[in-house]
């Protein structure tokens, strides 16, 4: 098992293998770093191979030349207890969460001098008199060549000095990061063009040379900056230290190229902004019927252009699948890949959810009878469900009436409206009515007022967003301790000194709760706290062994309580001293009683959600990459499931994923020579020269038989290699009711014999048959949402899927569910079709499958494959003409009709392109001299290369009348060689090739 310490693994290494996990590396991964070197955890010896180390070099090349931004300012932590894993990478949690710059002996104004550390003009003049070095002044001219800030904030009158100080180290930084600037760019030319820095700093940078590197780093930065962006999004106080996104050079777009995932700037743009129809717009709205508009909330929440957001939203109404709008619609969604556009989905759908509550807690207040205009406006101005449910949670039936509702009903909302807005006016004695409980004396009375006010400023949009920018500029942290009742249950558990105490509940109790001693004594800034250390301290919660807070300086309240009397809650006119202090009082109550619990249920929500998307993207990463895996076929092998009592299951396979044979060999007992016989023997007899051996028990050991065997070259003359894979749900898949379909006359413990083989033969056609949380290559998927985590691996599968695409007349009905537009209703049809009619002969015979509508044939007729090979070879095999009915009868169903199909083969169905595509694709064909039949064939290649080099692709689409994306995957489609498996290009660290 290869792993790495947490606190090295960095945005860069990121890019170059997706294994990252919380705290470690997944066991897949081939080589990590530690401390820039390599380690095993088993024998802790280094193991350098001769593409780790021109990685690691690489790695070592890019770590010096750090991105020379304003955001390379060197910052002084000022929390001394934080963990060692943010203490040694105090560097890469920066990049990761962006956290506040402050100073050590200023804290407080850290922030605001960070912010407004982007007035160069004004931080100049009073920084030059304290630059130490007169020389570097003179490099100043070249600072404005650097991006710039995007929204400076104007500093407060009395914190301009702050700014100048806080410029100081920025200007340093800067200038000294700019003398490496052209050396790390030559360097990224010379390793193809890998670019690792944040996509919200660069945007749209240039394109390298290596497609394959750039497209694997947008896959990587965009599932991680997603929390960042929603931090920066929500105000924090670095926005103001975001710069501008580089422009694209026309000459630098690359074919086939993913664009980056959050781009803000229209010269980023690489399709045509369109907005949706007025009228459609207006719908949208009507059909939420909330204050906000949908398309401008989605934008600010995703940092996606709004005309992208309303295409993605035009797209899902008309139920296209993300694998369809990733490969044919690049141009409607701005070349985002599929990670992005699922960030896109699963917002839209959460403010579509959101909508449907607000008009349900309306309709229920309503027929309660405490709704008000005024109750209603704010309800529908919410834009999360935490601000949904702190408006609504007063009025909840069964809750405690509150305080200021029972003031408000012995009818003192008046006068707290008249203390507002004509205090002069107000006599606290005129509401006294002595018997009444609440106004029997002018302080009942001042008090009920009290609340009243408290309650209007804790629901106050206007007050609820000064506190939280106050929060997002001070240092605000979370801590966990251990509780009092896991310190008594381990004092408990203690052993009694001179008695052995047996193994129980108890003492596993008391592990658990060791397993958190990291988090006994743990704070952390909120802005850089990790995602797994947010899920542990929430677990650790949930067991009851730590108690958590969020801690928000006094300053904070110092300022809020300042800028509430002086601004917001200040009398119209002229107020008595006791009103004055009636309303200090009451911005006091509101905060200590309603608005800091708000802000910590806000924080500890935002914390949650962020790490949870976070361990589901990590999830997604790690299996799209299993998926991945490149296919070993046109061999026969043997698939071992290692064990020591039971033997070792095995199942020889032919290299079309047929059983040959399956037996049960004993090697680790006395008897080995015979059962060493016995395996030469079946190798010699079916031709086997490949061995699968599963990971699990007994795994050394009979990998070290094999070895020893290969080794004395026992099975010569063949030709023996092995290899060890993952049999991580082996056992679960051999039991499913598919396998039992799949394999009724095996044995289960065979039948894992038979997965582990099929794993390495077709990696993707056999895992899609397992659950992927049984696969083991996630963290807490116990501890994240159990829906949300489903739907994202079942997209990542549908994705992998659709993308590698899947010959229609061999696959299997498990793996053709996954592919886009199709269900398991419809993967059943289809196999009857087959079994019925013979192999399909081209992808319009499709339409006459039954269920199969326009709008599922659209959707998956692009990821389905004719290959004339296996059509050839499953005619011979069932030696009869397939029956294929020209004009079929009307078939009963659902909307469904006669359709009149082709009953000839189209050499364009062996391809990517659509059939939407194929009369494009034909006039394509005769613009270059080629034909359908050339399709793959170096001739066709030579002809299409030079066409495209003498007139660009944006005039050879505009000459088709089609769109450029359109035409980059004709190109694609008839130049790929026939048979094309995209994951046999994949390099071992390469995460997303396919857009």
């Amino acid at each position: 098992m290869w792993q790495c310490a947490p606190s090295t693994t960095n945005t860069r290494m990121k890019s170059l293998w997706p294994f990252k996990t919380f705290g470690c590396c997944d066991w897949l991964s081939p080589f990590c770093c530690r401390k820039q070197s390599l380690y095993c955890t088993k024998c802790d010896s280094s193991a350098i191979t001769t593409n780790s180390l021109s990685i690691i070099s690489s790695i070592k090349m890019m770590r010096r030349p750090r991105a020379t931004t304003v955001n390379a300012v060197k910052y002084k932590d000022v929390d001394s207890d934080l963990s060692f894993s943010q203490t040694a990478s105090s560097d890469e949690d920066a990049e990761e969460w962006r956290p506040p710059k402050p100073k050590s002996k200023a804290p407080n104004k850290t922030a605001r001098g960070t912010a407004t550390g982007e007035k160069k003009t004004t931080a100049k003049k009073t920084a030059k008199p304290k630059e130490a070095k007169a020389p570097k002044e003179s490099k100043a001219p070249k600072v404005p060549k650097e991006p710039k800030p995007r929204a400076p904030r104007k500093p407060a009158a009395g914190r301009k000095t702050q700014a100048a100080k806080s410029l100081k180290d920025s200007e340093a930084s800067v200038l000294a990061g700019m003398e490496r600037k052209k050396l790390d760019n030559d360097y990224r030319a010379k390793i193809g063009g890998i670019q690792t820095d944040c996509p919200e700093e660069t945007g749209a940078e240039e394109s390298g040379t290596s497609v394959r590197t750039k497209e694997e780093r947008v896959s990587f930065i965009v599932s991680e900056s997603y929390q960042r962006d929603r931090w920066a999004d929500e105000g924090s106080s670095q926005a103001g230290l975001g710069v501008k996104k580089e422009e694209v050079d026309a000459e630098d777009f690359t074919f086939d190229e993913p664009c980056l995932k959050k781009q803000k700037t229209s010269a980023a743009c690489m399709g045509k902004p369109t907005n949706l129809p007025s009228s459609e717009a207006q719908s949208l709205r009507n059909e939420l019927n909330m204050n906000w508009d949908l398309i401008e909330v989605l934008s600010h929440l995703t940092c996606v252009e709004r005309w992208v957001c309303a295409n993605i939203i035009m797209l899902l109404r008309e139920e296209n699948t993300v694998p369809f709008m990733v490969r044919y619609r690049k141009d409607m969604i701005n070349h985002m890949d599929a990670d992005a556009v699922r960030d896109v989905q699963m917002v839209y759908e959460e403010l579509c959810s959101l909508a449907k509550r607000t008009q349900s807690v309306v309709q229920t207040l309503k027929k309660d009878g405490v709704l008000t205009a005024e109750l209603e406006q704010n309800l529908r101005s919410c834009r999360s469900a935490d601000e949904l449910d702190h408006v609504y949670s007063p009025y909840k039936k069964g809750s405690k009436l509150t305080k200021a509702r029972r003031a408000k009903a012995l009818g003192l909302e008046d006068a707290a409206s008249a203390l507002m807005n004509t205090p002069h006016t107000l006599d606290l004695r005129a509401w006294i009515k002595p018997g009444t409980e609440g106004l029997s004396s002018v302080e009942e009375v001042a008090t009920g007022v009290e609340h009243i006010l408290a309650d209007m400023m804790a629901k106050d949009p206007e007050t609820l967003t000064y506190v939280k920018t106050l929060c997002e500029k001070s240092f605000v942290s979370i801590q966990s301790s251990v509780s009092k009742s896991a310190l008594k249950e381990k004092e408990q558990a203690k052993p009694v000194q001179g008695h052995k105490t047996k193994a129980g509940p108890e003492q596993n109790k008391n592990k658990d709760i060791d397993k958190f001693q990291l988090y006994f004594d743990f704070t952390c800034n909120i802005q850089r706290i990790q995602p797994h250390q947010t899920l542990a301290i929430n677990r650790g919660e949930s067991l009851k062994i730590l108690t958590v807070k969020v801690n928000i300086p006094d300053r904070v309240k110092s300022d809020f309580t300042r800028w509430c009397i002086n601004n917001r809650w200040r009398p119209k006119t002229f107020a008595k001293e006791e009103l004055h202090a009636i309303i200090r009082n009451a911005v006091e109550d509101s905060y200590k009683r309603l608005i800091l619990p708000f802000l910590t249920r806000s924080y500890r929500t935002k914390l949650t959600s962020a790490a949870e998307k976070e361990s589901i993207a990590m999830f997604v990463r790690n299996l799209r990459q299993r998926l991945l895996v490149c296919p070993v076929r046109g061999c026969v092998i043997m698939g071992v499931d290692p064990g020591f009592r039971h033997g070792c299951k095995l199942a020889i396979l032919s290299p079309t994923s047929q059983i040959l044979h399956t037996d049960v060999v004993y090697l680790h007992n006395s008897n080995q020579q015979r059962e060493a016989e016995k395996l030469r023997h079946l190798m010699t007899k079916y031709s086997c020269n490949r061995v699968v051996i599963g990971n699990g028990t007994a795994c050394r050991e009979t990998e070290s038989f094999f070895a020893d065997l290969i080794s004395r070259r026992y099975f010569h003359p063949l030709d023996v290699s092995y290899c060890i894979t993952n049999e991580a749900g082996a056992s679960i898949y051999s039991v499913s009711p598919e396998a039992v379909q799949e394999m009724p006359d095996l044995d289960p413990n065979l039948r894992s014999a038979v997965s582990i083989g099929r794993r390495v033969q077709d990696p993707l056609a056999e895992l899609v048959k397992i659950d992927p949380k049984h696969i083991g290559i996630g963290t807490y998927q116990h501890d994240v949402s159990a829906g949300a985590l489903k739907t994202a691996l079942d997209g990542v599968v549908q994705e992998c899927v659709s993308f590698v695409g899947v010959d229609i007349n061999i696959c299997s009905e498990i793996l053709m569910r996954h592919v886009a537009g199709l269900n398991a209703g419809r993967a059943r049809s289809i196999t009857e079709w087959r079994e019925q009619h013979g192999p399909f002969i081209n992808r319009e015979q499709l339409k006459l499958v039954k269920g199969m509508g326009p709008k599922s044939y659209q959707q998956c007729a692009g990821f389905i494959r004719i290959n004339p090979q296996t059509l050839s070879s499953v005619r011979s095999s069932s030696n009869q003409a397939p029956e294929v009915p020209e004009k079929p009868a009307a078939k009963k169903g659902k909307g469904k009709t006669g359709v009149n199909v082709s009953t000839s083969f189209n050499p364009l169905d062996q391809t990517c392109i659509h059939p939407e595509s194929y009369h494009v694709a034909q006039r394509f064909l005769s613009l270059v001299g080629g034909s359908v039949d050339q399709i793959g064939s170096t001739t066709l290649k030579h002809c299409v290369e030079n066409k495209v080099k003498t007139s660009s692709v944006e005039e050879l689409a505009r000459t088709l009348d089609t769109t450029p994306e359109t035409l980059k995957l004709i190109i694609d489609g008839l130049t790929q060689p026939p048979g094309f498996d995209i994951r046999q290009t994949l390099l071992l660290h390469s995460l997303y090739p396919f857009s």
